[in-house]
């Protein structure tokens, strides 16, 4: 009568969708359950889905292989979309200032990991196929296990009469290795730099303060005679500041308005200026002197309001095409983006989830909601339009065939770096036509959680399914030996020079040794471990460049020595 239940619940060899389904929501509950649980203040969280799915494989249970591969796949593309959609506003910018230095030390772990491969294939006699899978588990690097895997196929095509080696063994017995081998690494370089996550914190925000010069705004009073007459146009030409004037008081009257092009300055009248403190130090300089006239702020005939772009009539236009000063009478001062605060210059093109600073009258700013939306309802509705195009263009991007000389088969950047590039450019310039990158906060919090879990269900089960047969058959013990070379000596080094001589936020650096393995698990452990997001930026910045270079690595040592 139960027989139903039993055939759900119980391992099988052949599994259908239903009973694929059910290890998928099994290992996901099991493995949230695990990682919730705390040894000295110390959680795997997300991360455990894997080793629960590592204990389900190997205790029969298996997942129908496109499925497994389907849900794999999905869960890594919504992981990594969610996190470029996430960090893309602050990497072009963190990019200019720290990124290349980022990049250097990545790549120079990718690097050295490809050389102690190529010790462990010289003094172990191992075939090169056995040693790139056991680099590619030791580094957590699936594209680069793919790229390894295809340039074989194309060697055992041309050379028919060859046997190889499956690099996928040894991927398979090293890979729960190199993921609790950056978490073993996260936590005793914690310990052993006596690192506070809360001092570090304070540093990291301080430095990010000190680069990224917010908006701030100053009265100022003109006392310069050879501005008197000037149109706000031609003094703001001659003067080539990035300056707004939100509001302006004549001297000796009382009525604050906000100002057009064409308004003529006289002696004495009094401004508010916005913009980058060195530009409105500057411009106040040039014209006059800060002033401490506080009636231009407590005017009643002008009020300041946030207006949300929700409205395709004000969507990917520029603020000069709204106009809506002479249209409305009201001084857009500055725009918030993703919790980037920008100038609200008139070239600006505004896209949907986009915050307008306002100054206006209180009728003024109810007409041009008309226009603009300010419909905070429809913030909070997915637009699955733009979240969907903006997946196809990353799954297109990363399919594409980049052709390399020498190489018999080009490499792509696959599912992995396609989608994170994608958001990354989609989020920093705020959309690309009807692909925008508002997505509100809970939302690509879900989403990355939702991937990162489907992900790591798959890998975990598919990895368990003959890990005990593997490790048993090729000598698992040495096979980690060698994979610990791998994965431990290049993190020592990062930590080493990261750490004490480039003097790295210990933050950054622990997202620098997840994105160098390519590692959601271990970027995961680290953000619940330290309690802190600033891993997950440095993570995406490294991402993209390291998985070219796995790639080229894993190809590179097949080519050469098989």
């Amino acid at each position: 009568m139960f027989d139903w239940i039993h055939d759900l619940l119980y391992p099988t060899e052949n599994p259908g969708v239903i009973q694929s389904l059910v290890v998928i929501m099994l290992a996901i509950g099991t493995g949230v359950f695990v990682g919730r649980i705390r040894v000295r203040k110390i959680s795997l969280g997300v991360a455990a889905i894997m080793f629960t799915g590592l204990l389900l494989g190997h205790f029969g249970y298996r997942i129908e292989t496109d499925i497994l591969n389907f849900i794999r796949d999905l869960g890594l593309i919504f992981f990594v979309y969610g996190i470029g959609l996430q960090v893309g506003p602050s990497f072009f910018s963190s990019f200019r200032a720290e990124g290349l230095r980022f990049n250097i030390l990545a790549v120079g772990m990718v690097l050295l990991g490809g050389l102690m491969a190529y010790g462990v294939y010289r003094f172990t006699g191992l075939p090169m196929e056995n040693v790139v899978g056991i680099m590619s588990g030791a580094v957590t690097n699936t594209p680069g296990l793919g790229a390894a895997k295809s340039v074989l196929v194309e060697i055992g095509q041309q050379y028919p009469e060859r046997v190889l080696s499956d690099p996928a063994i040894g991927y398979a017995i090293t890979y729960p290795l190199g993921v609790f081998g950056i978490i073993f690494s996260i936590i005793a370089s914690k310990t052993l730099l006596r690192v506070d996550p809360d001092k570090e914190l304070k540093k990291f925000r301080m430095m990010r303060i000190n680069r990224e010069e917010p908006l701030i705004h100053k009265k100022c009073r003109i006392t310069n005679p050879d501005i008197e007459g000037q149109t706000l146009h031609q003094v703001l030409k001659n003067l080539d500041k990035e300056v707004v004037i939100s509001r302006m008081k004549h001297s000796g009257f009382k009525d604050v308005f906000s100002p057009t092009m064409d308004t003529h300055l006289q002696k004495g009248d009094v401004m508010m200026v916005v913009g980058l403190e060195k530009d409105v130090d500057e411009f106040i300089a040039s014209v006059g002197r800060e002033s401490n006239d506080s009636f231009i702020e407590t005017s009643t005939g002008l009020i300041t309001r946030n207006l949300f772009v929700t409205r395709k009539s004000a969507m990917h236009k520029k603020l000069t095409e709204l106009d809506l000063y002479n249209t409305y009478d009201l001084k857009v001062t500055r725009i918030y983006r993703a919790g980037r605060e920008l100038l609200a210059r008139p070239s600006l093109v505004l896209f949907f989830g986009d915050k307008l600073r306002v100054v206006g009258s209180p009728e003024a700013i109810e007409e041009a909601e008309k226009i603009i939306g300010n419909s905070e309802k429809k913030l909070l509705e997915p637009d699955f339009l733009s979240l969907f195009g903006g997946l196809l263009l990353g799954i297109l991007l990363g399919s594409i065939p980049i052709l390399i000389p020498s190489l018999p088969v080009p490499i792509r950047l696959g599912f992995a770096a396609g989608p994170l590039i994608m958001a990354l450019f989609v989020s920093r310039y705020g959309g690309i036509s009807f692909i925008h990158s508002y997505i509100n906060t809970g939302a690509i919090h879900f989403m990355k959680d939702l991937g990162i879990s489907l992900f790591f269900a798959a890998v975990g089960v598919h990895a368990g399914e003959h890990f005990y047969e593997y490790f048993i058959q090729y000598n698992g013990w040495m096979w980690l030996v060698y994979g610990s070379v791998i994965t431990f000596v290049p993190l020592f080094l990062m930590v080493l020079v990261g750490g004490y001589f480039m003097k790295l936020n210990f933050l950054q650096l622990v997202g620098l040794m997840s994105g160098g393995y390519t590692d959601p698990a271990a970027l995961s452990f680290s953000t619940a471990y330290l309690n802190s997001d600033v891993p997950i930026a440095s993570y995406a910045q490294v991402y993209p460049l390291v998985t070219i270079f796995r790639i080229f690595v894993a190809q590179l040592l097949i080519l050469l020595f098989t």
